[in-house]
């Protein structure tokens, strides 16, 4: 279906839709393309050859499967990236596929036959989702300090973290519709996935790909997600091995200048309260070496691509994930 079809049926029409400037019919030829019909999406059984660069529906659908797989793209986002490739290679790797890195008729085969329910699923906000609470997060620490919680900015936030999706992506899925209590919208299905039955009490850390893996038995992975890392200038993962010393849920963060080296010289040592936004988000898994630790971050799209202050960010959701499947004692060995 061309562009301007799309628009047709949608009600604008063919010489109003080539009127727009230029900017707005390229914003509003991707929102076409990525309004999705939801039982075409669902039926799809074809295996086009995905790889970095390629974007629209097949490669949400790819990133779901990943997704419930324990192979984290990071945010669903319909783009196939850096941690996309990462994870494609990795599910790869684990499943004894060419690792290739990207998503050719053997990976899709493989992917569908370990996850067969529907890949979106439509999902009413409720009363209770629109309640919040929700409040901006100050940039300034000691104003953060001053909150009882660190909570979700918006409910368009609150829904897309839920759901493992951009924000930005979720809206063009659902055609721009504003979020609010009883409505229905189409979300990634991805809430019910089961955790690696395979899973050891052994985590690798990949520097070089920026991957977390969760290994079994043999060492292969049995999970992967992306991670921010810090630096070889400022605060570098050290390569050896740790272990997970102790888990914490909703942690409280302590902002000590003193051990940052980027923060502002007046800075002052305060207390985070918990919360999704808390600069450690949701899950807190403490490692052997002082002051470090892998944990949430308030920033899903950065990670995978953005550089820390030294500890191990993944996103909330990976993180809360990691924390089911490991426990304290669990081996951390850290690799180039």
């Amino acid at each position: 279906m061309t562009v301007t079809r799309r628009f047709l049926i949608a009600g604008l029409g063919a010489s109003a839709f080539t009127a727009l400037p230029a900017w707005a019919r390229q914003g509003a030829a991707q929102a076409a393309a990525d309004t999705l019909d939801f039982d075409a999406f669902n039926a799809a059984t074809d295996t086009p050859a995905l790889r970095m660069g390629s974007r629209g529906a097949a490669v949400t659908r790819a990133q779901v499967l990943l997704d419930r797989a324990w192979f984290s793209p990071g945010e669903i986002d319909g783009a196939f990236g850096r941690n996309m490739q990462r994870m494609v290679r990795a599910y790869q790797r684990s499943n004894s596929l060419k690792e290739t890195g990207s998503v050719d008729a053997a990976t899709w085969q493989s992917l569908r036959e370990a996850s067969a329910e529907p890949l979106l699923t439509r999902y009413t906000i409720t009363e209770k989702d629109a309640a919040g609470p929700f409040e901006k997060t100050p940039a300034d620490m000691a104003e953060r300090a001053k909150l009882k919680a660190l909570v979700y900015e918006s409910l368009d936030e609150a829904i897309a973290e839920r759901f493992h999706v951009n924000p930005a992506y979720l809206k063009r899925l659902n055609g721009g519709k504003a979020l609010a209590a009883g409505t229905e919208i189409v979300v990634p299905n991805v809430l019910d996935s089961k955790a690696p039955t395979r899973a050891s009490q052994s985590i690798e850390i990949d520097k070089g790909e920026r991957v977390l893996f969760v290994l079994d038995s043999d060492g292969k992975p049995a999970a992967g997600f992306p991670i921010s890392i810090g630096n070889e200038m400022n605060d570098p993962l050290p390569i050896g091995q740790m272990a997970i010393k102790n888990a914490v849920d909703m942690p409280s963060f302590t902002y000590n200048p003193a051990i940052l080296k980027n923060a502002p010289k007046d800075a002052a040592k305060v207390e985070i309260a918990g919360g999704p936004n808390n600069p450690v988000g949701t899950i807190w898994l403490g490692l052997t070496k002082p002051h470090w630790g892998i944990h949430g971050t308030p920033e899903p799209a950065k990670v995978g691509h953005s550089e820390t202050n030294g500890c191990i960010h993944l996103t909330n959701w990976d993180a809360e994930r990691l924390a089911k499947v490991v426990k304290v004692g669990a081996k951390v060995d850290v690799r180039p």
